[in-house]
């Protein structure tokens, strides 16, 4: 691996920041996070890897968190694109608004379950990914049965749902919900992450 190809990752002052407030979080809501730190470079590229960046207009993020991974989708996501992310943590949402002042960022407070009222609301068509590293596992049955067909609801036919987690207990549902999924690894995050990639 060439110093080109290595994984980006915030550093200073800013990242110290990211890593405080995300730690403190997780302390007060370790069911919300699953994990004590934010995810990995690794994570965050192999994720990121299955856009194609072409067509990725409309960009919905669920639990951007201090915003690792929303920071390289603004990185790489077109000047004319939008990225709507929905947050229900308050320190997480003025982190964010503080932290990554680009025209293309909706950041709102709410729960992955308004995913299709919010894309109504500030007019946008349906979304071309969906990302989500929220704690499918830990949720209610029935706010996550509501979460996962809202988001099919508010994909483009052609649109993905990219996911990842710390265990495999959501498969089964995305199974059901979607028509394909596929699934990846990624050893080199703390904790080691499962990945599904899902088609409407």
């Amino acid at each position: 691996m060439t110093a080109q190809d290595r994984p980006k990752a915030v550093a200073g002052p800013q990242r110290r920041a990211q890593l405080s407030l995300f730690a403190r979080n997780f302390f007060k809501h370790p069911k919300m996070l699953g994990s004590i730190i934010p995810s990995s470079p690794f994570l965050v590229r192999r994720l990121l890897d299955r856009i194609d960046w072409e067509r990725a207009r409309v960009v919905v993020e669920f639990g951007p968190g201090v915003g690792t991974i929303t920071r390289e989708l603004l990185r790489r996501m077109p000047p004319d694109s939008t990225l709507l992310v929905l947050e229900t943590n308050q320190d997480f949402v003025e982190f964010l608004e503080q932290s990554l002042p680009d025209p293309r960022l909706q950041v709102v407070k709410g729960s992955a379950e308004s995913v299709q009222a919010e894309l109504e609301r500030l007019g946008l068509p349906p979304a071309d990914y969906v990302l989500a590293g929220i704690p499918f596992s830990t949720m209610p049955e029935d706010v996550r049965e509501r979460i996962l067909s809202g988001s099919v609801d508010a994909l483009s036919p052609a649109g993905s749902m990219l996911i990842y987690q710390f265990s495999s207990r959501v498969l089964p549902d995305l199974r059901r919900v979607f028509s394909a999924v596929e699934t990846d690894f990624e050893p080199l995050n703390i904790l080691p992450a499962r990945l599904y990639y899902c088609s409407p």
